[in-house]
């Protein structure tokens, strides 16, 4: 099993009605060489400008983007070539990016290589250090752009640190 880190940008705050505008995912190993980066086109004429306005793109750069079957495949394709096994889904939100990814799997290919579950970087780190009150983004090296590999990249490296320093058992 691989883990993938995943941060997703969107124009709203639910997919279907809203649309995913690009996402990063970095497989967690050492290095964090292994990226993926993906834009989509919006499938909704809905948007909130002040979502879309986080990803830094205009709402006419995004009617350029790949339509999301292509995407979607495209990703489909990297964690079965990059991932050791099925892939485990992990990010800092997961209630907010695997909504996303999630639907957007089962809506355009049928099914989602992750399964049915994920993992909450924030809360694996409340109970490592068990306070609700704690957060892990101080573990991060990389800058929070909203640049979604930047991010994905950040929260790799919090995890990492959380197994190396921390003593976290987790296979990476």
């Amino acid at each position: 099993m691989s883990y993938v880190m995943v941060d997703v940008e969107s124009d709203g705050p639910i997919p279907g009605d809203y649309s995913m505008i690009c996402f990063g995912a970095v497989l967690v190993e050492t290095g964090l060489a292994r990226t993926f980066y993906g834009q989509l086109k919006p499938i909704s004429e809905k948007w909130i400008p002040d979502a879309l306005a986080v990803s830094g793109f205009s709402r006419e750069e995004t009617q350029q983007f790949d339509k999301p079957v292509q995407t979607m495949q495209a990703f489909a394709e990297w964690l079965k070539a990059e991932s050791d096994g099925k892939p485990m889904f992990i990010s800092d939100n997961n209630g907010f990016d695997w909504q996303f990814i999630n639907w957007y799997f089962h809506h355009f290919l049928g099914g989602n290589p992750f399964g049915f579950s994920s993992t909450n970087l924030g809360s694996l780190y409340k109970g490592m250090v068990q306070d609700t009150f704690k957060n892990f983004k101080h573990l991060r090296k990389t800058r929070h752009t909203h640049r979604p590999v930047d991010d994905a990249k950040g929260n790799a490296e919090a995890l990492l640190t959380m197994k190396t320093e921390m003593g976290l058992k987790i296979r990476l």
